[in-house]
């Protein structure tokens, strides 16, 4: 009888788990199914909330804020156009607000000047400060090596 009541209430915190997505009510329903163990073994109902409280409440004040900062950190390696930015091109046309190419990673990209101003010559060295669709924004490495 008393299991049957822990799992109700596990899977009723498992729903408002769903609904919230904060882990809290995740690891008391983590405690509410260990009580419907202790249950299903026999234990008096005493026993079995302190398991639940003990079991739920640990677990959300040592395991919870371990998680949430897990969750936080940014991703370990870059992937995709996040890998591209703060690398080194070479423009291969004219960059200027208009149109542009450089080769960056082995790959022609279009590309434009991040100050919209700039005219970046061929031959040119830049970096790649931002990725915006296909097309790479890019500052040359010397800009005293630009004509005015």
């Amino acid at each position: 009888m008393w299991s049957f009541f822990w799992i109700l209430v596990a899977v009723l915190l498992g729903v408002a788990e769903a609904f919230t997505m904060t882990l809290a009510f995740a690891f008391v329903a983590g405690g509410a199914l260990l009580a419907a163990g202790a249950a299903a073994l026999g234990a008096p109902v005493l026993v079995q909330l302190l398991v639940f409280a003990v079991a739920g409440g640990g677990s959300v004040l040592l395991v919870r804020p371990v998680a949430r900062r897990h969750m936080s950190l940014p991703p370990a390696v870059k992937d995709g156009t996040d890998a591209l930015i703060g690398r080194q091109a070479v423009v291969t046309a004219e960059v200027s607000f208009d149109h542009g190419l450089v080769r960056l990673a082995g790959e022609e990209w279009s590309a434009r000047p991040y100050d919209e101003d700039l005219i970046i010559p061929v031959g040119c060295r830049v970096d790649v400060l931002e990725i915006d669709g296909a097309t790479a924004l890019v500052h040359p490495r010397d800009p005293l090596s630009l004509s005015p």
